[in-house]
């Protein structure tokens, strides 16, 4: 008898050890799958990389070609004139510039558009490529192929931002709330770096332009720049800017990185009569000021709580304030000249804590205080749609990827996370959030993230935490929450080139935190 028990509990603990080592090979070979999946989609990305420099080679040569043949016939002079009013792929490219998204190696192109030449006037990463097309088309030669390789530098450097504007419209929607399993972004590492600056951190921005570069700002009045470095093992830090405002020296209260990439605006107060916008050249250029105010003071009274540029081709944001007002500045013609227009002061009743735009449709997104989300129109003058909530808003922002759906921060503990169809009224697809430990209010400096794929969100925490929310989860927590800081986290951003989040937090320190998903 006792044999047999002996027996029976050795099969149980044989049985049980390869259950064990089964559930681990299992993660193992998953592990391996997404890895596999990963080298393969940025082997497709090298490819198409490859493929449009060796177009833009044959283009150069060609080009190169004809004018050595025009200057057979007439002077040199008569021949670059020619080459720049010609009917080439390229340049028809650049004059459909406007009207055709799908490319953007028309930053790269001799004729060049006013808004392309305002910015190159300002350091503008396009600047270099620009002029390296002229000289590459005279000279021939060694200079050609320097220029190109200069050339791809710079496309390399803007590659982000080309794949976000190439990104068409996908259907995430019918995907909400369908699955009972947790689909796991893995963090293989977290390495930690001081922000090098002395009082609270508040906003961290991505540049557009190239998402490895980035800017952080705090209560001490500064903005700080920064770069990626070893795949996201580390960053340096570029420069560190005073942007306190003119009058009250106060600190940005928000921040956001100009399209081109080449510049970021900070947002402060309307009392006292202070500079409510700056802009910081992050890149020095010599007889250029560093931070610039504009003049205008639409906003009457309080915190300008948010700044946002539009995601349409002509180039424009939007700032929310405590004033109730949701106010829309447009470029002008003039180098750094905006002019701003109130879209309106009175829809809201309480202060406006975020703003933002969709992507099919100019309608500007306005969160408030006052537990209203209002899509206003800006082509008809009116708000399209209002959506009334049981609590306060403190921000919203759109899906990358479904520009019908969009996420809306409220103040509702273990709800704080809204998604909304602009084209259902009134009606919420989906509420989850998170319990907090450290404290029972809910903060406004606490912000979310969407993923590159738009199915994954990030959250801040009052806690020391990043908490992810996969919008495919049927449940109404988060489907994983990472260990990040000492303190409190005020939110962390994704980027798109590298499998990477960038975290700050109240402990002073920038969080890399390295994903394999």
């Amino acid at each position: 008898m006792e044999e047999e028990d002996i027996e029976i509990t050795s099969r149980e603990e044989q049985e049980e050890a390869l259950v064990a080592l089964i559930e681990h090979r299992t993660r193992e070979v998953n592990n391996l799958r997404h890895r596999l999946a990963y080298t393969k989609n940025q082997l497709d990305d090298a490819e198409k990389r490859l493929k449009d420099s060796e177009s833009k080679l044959a283009r150069l040569r060609g080009q190169t070609t004809k004018k050595i043949t025009n200057s057979d016939d007439d002077n040199g002079t008569v021949a670059v004139k020619k080459e720049r009013r010609s009917n080439s792929p390229i340049d028809r490219n650049e004059r459909s510039y406007k009207s055709n998204k799908q490319s953007k190696t028309e930053l790269v192109i001799p004729a060049v558009t006013p808004k392309i030449s305002r910015s190159s006037g300002k350091g503008s990463v396009s600047e270099v490529a620009v002029s390296s097309v002229h000289t590459s088309s005279v000279s021939g030669g060694k200079s050609v192929k320097s220029k190109i390789d200069q050339q791809n530098v710079e496309g390399k450097d803007k590659g982000t931002k080309r794949k976000f504007e190439q990104k068409e419209h996908q259907e995430l929607i019918p995907l909400i709330r369908k699955s009972s399993s947790k689909n796991l972004v893995h963090c293989q590492s977290s390495n930690h770096i001081s922000s090098q600056h002395k009082r609270k951190l508040r906003s961290i921005a991505l540049c557009p332009a190239n998402d490895q570069l980035f800017a952080t700002s705090a209560l001490d009045g500064l903005v700080n720049f920064w770069k990626v470095q070893a795949k996201g093992s580390s960053a340096s830090l570029l420069n560190s800017t005073d942007c306190a405002s003119q009058k009250q020296r106060r600190w940005p209260e928000d921040i956001a990185w100009h399209p081109e990439g080449n510049r970021l605006f900070s947002v402060y107060t309307a009392d006292g009569g202070d500079s409510q916008i700056s802009v910081t050249n992050w890149n020095k250029i010599k007889g250029v000021e560093r931070v610039t105010f504009l003049e205008d003071k639409p906003h009457v009274k309080g915190i300008i709580n948010g700044i946002v540029f539009m995601p349409w081709e002509d180039t424009c944001f939007v700032t929310g304030g405590s004033d109730h007002a949701v106010v829309l500045w447009r470029e002008q013609d003039d180098e750094d000249k905006w002019k701003p227009r109130p879209l309106h002061r009175n829809l809201h009743s309480s202060a406006v804590m975020g703003v933002a735009g969709m992507q099919q449709k100019q309608i500007v997104l306005s969160a408030g205080a006052d537990r209203r989300i209002f899509g206003f129109d800006v082509g008809a003058g009116r708000a399209e749609f209002t959506h009334q909530i049981d609590s306060k808003c403190m921000s919203v922002v759109p899906n990358p990827v479904d520009f019908n759906l969009f996420m809306v921060q409220t103040g509702t503990h273990e709800k704080q996370l809204r998604l909304f169809d602009i084209r259902l009224r009134r009606t919420e697809l989906h509420a989850f959030g998170w319990k907090q430990e450290s404290s029972e209010s809910q903060s406004a400096l606490i912000n979310q993230a969407w993923s590159p794929d738009g199915l994954y969100i990030t959250s801040g925490s009052a806690d020391p935490v990043i908490h992810i929310f996969d919008i495919r989860y049927n449940l109404n927590r988060p489907s994983q929450s990472i260990k990040a800081h000492q303190k409190r986290v005020f939110g962390a951003l994704w980027l798109q080139s590298i499998p990477l989040l960038i975290s700050i937090s109240s402990d002073l320190n920038i969080g890399l935190h390295t994903l394999m998903k």
